[in-house]
């Protein structure tokens, strides 16, 4: 029985991208990311699909900025 590489490591379907992204570390941060993300699609720099793909990442991060920030103000509040 012959084993088959591509069994039991499958090709990536996937391959990494270059563009310009801006620092995120505030909600707005992520709001310019995503402008940067939909110039790089409408410049053809990215594919939609890689668009959308990371997208999906900015919108992830923000949801953890927003959490991240909720906790400091309740931490505040109780602190009062």
């Amino acid at each position: 029985m012959r084993l088959c590489l591509e069994r039991l490591a499958p090709p990536r379907k996937d391959a990494p991208v270059t563009f310009a992204l801006p620092s995120m570390s505030t909600v707005s941060d992520a709001a310019q990311a995503a402008g940067a993300v939909l110039g790089a699609v409408s410049e053809g720099d990215l594919t939609p699909s890689e668009g959308a793909q990371v997208m999906g990442l900015i919108d992830s991060f923000r949801r953890t900025l927003e959490v991240t920030e909720l906790e400091a103000r309740v931490a505040a509040l109780e602190g009062r």
